[in-house]
């Protein structure tokens, strides 16, 4: 037992004293996930200021400010938190014998660094868009993922408004792909992260950008804001554009969906009056059961 208590003091100590470090630049700067954040956030909201999409929305919109405070407790202080968790795990996994390299498939690690990179890329983006489905269509993990679709005005700080029970769910599917696939992370791997954090804030900014052709392959503000309809289908009852950093998986799989590109589109989900406005009453939202009548 003390082993484990040991692991979880050690990893928990030593994400709080990287993030500190990294607020006082104490870190290479392309490991600054802290400064990085900011700096990307900044460039969209300029972005956002200067060719808005939707001209009603101010420059602070609807719920700016608990969106920029869901981007540092996700990003930073939940990440301190459950860093001790993940290490527990992974020491239980190893004593029982089970490693990163023990269920990889593949071994990329002699693979040229920039094809290292693409493939964890790939692999990254692929886990994330399924989990993303697994959200939408059962009902145990929709309503956590309600916090995220409560936003009723699209703007960069909304891409990282999600409630906690997502991380718990990402991280562990994200590090399977990764394990399977030789149990990687390439010295690169920073590229993809800060890539990922930048068209995670373009998709979800007031800016109206498509990337022409480049729409098959990136995801973009014009698709992910159908992501966001209020009003689908009802063969699309589980939801549309799920992709992430690419798009590339829903015209594959067929779940693309962009009828038009006004940007007039309503915001929200069925039900969503039931959903507290609040930080500290989201945090413990998808935990309360409705009782079934009859």
């Amino acid at each position: 037992m003390m082993e484990y208590l040991k692991a979880f003091y050690d990893a928990f100590l030593g994400t709080l004293n990287w993030t500190w470090k990294s607020i006082l630049f104490e870190v290479p700067w392309h490991t600054n996930y802290f400064w990085g954040l900011i700096v990307i956030s900044l460039l969209v909201w300029a972005l956002e200021i200067v060719f808005p999409w939707r001209k009603n929305q101010g420059i602070f919109r609807k719920d700016f400010w608990l969106d920029a405070f869901y981007m540092f407790f996700n990003f930073f202080l939940f990440a301190i938190v459950i860093s001790g968790v993940y290490k527990v795990l992974q020491l239980f996994f190893e004593e029982m014998g089970i490693t990163a390299k023990s269920l990889a498939l593949i071994d990329f690690t002699a693979w040229p660094s920039w094809a290292q990179l693409f493939v964890f890329f790939l692999i990254l983006d692929f886990v994330q868009w399924f989990t993303h489905i697994l959200l939408h269509r059962y009902e145990v993990l929709w309503n956590f993922h309600k916090v995220h679709h409560s936003v009723k005005e699209m703007g960069f700080a909304a891409h990282l408004r999600y409630h906690w029970m997502e991380n718990i769910l990402y991280k562990p599917l994200k590090t399977f792909g990764v394990m399977l696939l030789g149990g990687f992370e390439p010295e690169q791997a920073y590229i993809v992260h800060f890539f990922a954090i930048a068209i995670g804030h373009l998709n979800h900014s007031n800016i109206k950008i498509t990337w022409g052709p480049l729409k098959y392959l990136l995801n973009n503000p014009v698709m992910h804001l159908y992501h966001h309809a209020y009003n689908l289908p009802s063969d699309k009852r589980y939801g549309v554009n799920f992709g992430i950093s690419l798009s590339l998986w829903d015209y594959i799989f067929k779940t693309d969906y962009v009828p038009e590109d006004s940007g007039t589109v309503e915001l929200g989900f069925a039900g969503e009056e039931s959903l507290p406005k609040d930080f500290f009453g989201q945090l413990f939202y998808g935990f309360r059961w409705k009782k079934k009548v009859g």
